[in-house]
């Protein structure tokens, strides 16, 4: 069967900016369905998958997955007409008594989260589609069949863990036989990612969306300071579940959507918010260190005491709580599990193939294997990129004529201290740059993180950088088993004592790293870059961070790889074979003692 799956709920934001004008800018993601993304599985296998915002470049972008679907089908040469099911993944229809008690959640429950409000998108942006092949997945149930479905584990302990679904935060399962047994559920009204998101907006940042800045913060502080107020405030029941009296403080309807009366609290009990524009001072380091204590402690009490139940010695994870890093790093060195699994698409982004994954269980057709690298992504055509260049005469090429000669040029590059952008072959699906579209220096530079900091990324001096290292070399810096693999860039691990001074740009203030391993069988263009790396360097790694600037998508195309390059302080861009400098550069930045001249785009 061709099962499309989706994710996304358009009207989400729209709705609340029509019932509730003048509030903050940030308070607008205080709601539902960010992040649309489309994955097809065929006979049970994943062809293809990629988020809307790749294409419509809306950072979590929640409109109708059009363009993702478009690219789905044309992956698999299929058109919609030979799609047998479209799998949705949320199903508000059992909510929709609750959503009737009011008039204003009424009509949001029709224009935002009614099956009919999805099939009105579908109908203006798919025509064909048909109505009778769309099929509602459990939002939670989604994201474990993700996790199950790709983890290649016969039986396993499975815990999603996010803001919320429809009603619930987190969800266990134990998974056998290709069977989703759901054990327990925590409500939404006692959400550890609701909490932390609060906390983030109160820090400053955005709600749904800067998380994750809070768990680079986190390391700069002293947990001690606020930890009995996160103690009080999040509750470890004995049935393994959480309680967060504080959330349940909001009463009234608008109380309940902004979480007003819970963000009093943070006010008066906590510390005052903190406004964008205003310094980062060490009192708010010291609330993300507790807050993250806080989510390292919950995890560690619901997923130890279900597999304590269970029996199950390997856990799978998903949901947007499974995209921290330290959290997961946590886990993974608490002996709680043989084996730890992230979906590396853990968000809800990756909700749309656990929609797909879900209704192709039920017919009997998934192949429960490891999700590979995650390259299910567009990948340029050589015209593609030929006609970009073509665009702009601001730039001059080089062509080499194998892989082996431009991972050679590009490992100089990098050795000299050069910043790179790197972009060849499928693009990665989650948010994680995995060497496919990624920007890379040498991590032993000791300016390199301020370097990019100020003149690509444009972001927080106090978020680190990530190591891609090869698997064969991780254990000989990172304090892991030889060839421990991490090859998503989900966890923390710590960097050797010895290393740390030597790795400056990627070793976080408390000696740790997010890690990613890569492997030739899983990545072999990038493992080859990073072997002429070590032969160039010493060290098989280097930093990798996504390619685009703040508040913006990772690129997609060859044009906005392009575009992206030449809006910011990004040296030399290798597109494929072809390596792109701006025109004109001083002779220093040319490719030294090489006989190729670059050649101006324009004249070709």
């Amino acid at each position: 069967m061709n099962i499309l799956g989706i994710s996304g709920f358009e009207n989400a934001m729209p709705f609340r900016r029509a019932h509730s004008r003048g509030l903050d800018e940030r308070e607008y993601r205080i709601s539902q369905g960010h992040d649309a993304a489309a994955a097809l599985v065929v006979n049970g296998t994943l062809i293809a998958a990629a988020a809307e915002e790749r294409f419509d470049r809306k950072k979590h972008s929640a409109h109708f997955p059009i363009r993702a679907i478009q690219f789905c089908l044309s992956q698999a040469g299929l058109s919609i007409g030979d799609i047998d099911e479209i799998a949705h993944s949320f199903d508000y229809a059992p909510y929709r008594k609750a959503f009737s008690l009011d008039p204003v959640t009424a009509e949001m429950y029709r224009e935002v989260f009614s099956r009919e409000a999805v099939l009105k998108s579908a109908a203006r942006d798919l025509p064909g589609s048909g109505e009778d092949r769309l099929h509602a997945v459990n939002h939670h149930l989604a994201h474990a069949a993700s996790a199950y479905f790709t983890s290649g584990f016969d039986d396993c302990l499975v815990v999603v863990i996010d803001g919320m679904g429809e009603a619930h935060s987190a969800s266990v399962y134990s998974a056998s036989e290709g069977n989703l047994k759901k054990l327990h559920e925590i409500s939404a009204l006692d959400s550890i990612g609701i909490l932390y998101s609060l906390v983030t907006l109160h820090l400053g940042f955005d709600f749904n969306s800067d998380e994750y800045k809070i768990m680079g913060l986190a390391p700069y502080g002293d947990p001690s300071r606020f930890r009995t107020f996160f103690d009080e405030a999040v509750r470890l029941c004995d049935n393994g579940s959480v309680a967060i009296p504080i959330l349940h403080a909001n009463r009234a309807r608008e109380e309940r959507d902004r979480y007003t009366a819970t963000r009093r609290i943070l006010e008066t009990s906590l510390i005052p918010q903190r406004m964008p524009e205003h310094p980062i001072e060490r009192q708010h380091e010291d609330v993300a260190a507790a807050l993250q204590e806080c989510l390292d402690k919950a995890m560690l009490h619901l997923c130890g005491h279900f597999g304590r139940a269970t029996g199950h010695r390997k856990l799978a994870l998903a949901g947007g709580v499974a995209l921290n890093c330290t959290a997961n790093g946590r886990l993974m060195r608490s002996g709680l599990f043989d084996e730890v699994y992230i979906q590396p698409a853990a968000g809800d982004d990756g909700s749309a193939l656990g929609a797909a994954l879900y209704r192709a269980s039920l017919h009997g057709e998934i192949r429960n294997e490891r999700m590979p690298v995650p390259f299910y992504g567009p990948a340029p055509s050589a015209d593609a990129i030929e006609s970009a260049l073509r665009e702009f005469g601001a730039i001059e090429t080089a062509r080499f004529g194998s892989l082996r000669e431009t991972c050679a040029e590009a490992a100089r590059l990098i050795a000299d201290g050069r910043v790179i952008a790197w972009y060849r072959g499928q693009m990665e699906f989650g948010p994680r740059a995995l060497g496919h579209r990624s920007i890379l220096a040498d991590p032993g530079g000791p300016e390199m993180r301020d370097r990019i900091n100020a003149m690509v990324k444009m972001r927080e001096a106090f978020r680190p950088f990530a190591p891609a290292v090869t698997i064969e070399q991780v254990d000989r810096w990172f304090d892991v088993a030889p060839r421990a693999e991490f090859p998503y860039m989900i966890a923390t691990v710590d960097v050797r004592p010895e290393h740390r001074a030597a790795l400056p740009a990627i070793t976080h203030v408390n000696g740790s790293a997010r890690v990613q391993t890569v492997s030739a069988k899983d990545n072999a263009e990038f493992h080859a870059l990073l072997q002429v790396v070590g032969e160039t360097t010493g060290r098989e790694m280097v930093l990798n961070t996504s390619f685009n600037v703040k508040g913006q998508p990772i690129v997609n195309t060859p044009r906005e790889a392009i575009e992206t390059f030449l809006g910011t302080g990004i040296e030399f861009l290798f597109l494929e074979n072809t390596l792109v400098r701006r025109r004109g550069a001083p002779p220093g930045m040319t490719p030294r003692d090489r006989t190729e001249k670059f050649e101006p785009a324009s004249q070709r």
